[in-house]
């Protein structure tokens, strides 16, 4: 298992990689999910003056 984790003496490089690719890549969920929060937290916000305005109520 040492041997494993030591990757022939490039352990640290391998699993500094591994780990730096999990966080970017956790990092790049979040960023997506809160893009789409914030896009669909637009549309709504659209649709609800576009029927205001059909409607004819002000602003």
């Amino acid at each position: 298992m040492s041997e494993f984790l030591s990757q022939g003496g490039y352990g640290a490089y391998v699993w500094g990689a591994y780990g730096l690719t999990l966080i970017l890549l956790a990092g790049e969920i979040w960023q997506l999910r809160r893009q789409r929060r914030t896009i669909f937290a637009r549309l709504s916000r659209m649709v609800r003056l576009r029927t205001r305005r059909e409607r004819g109520d002000p602003a």
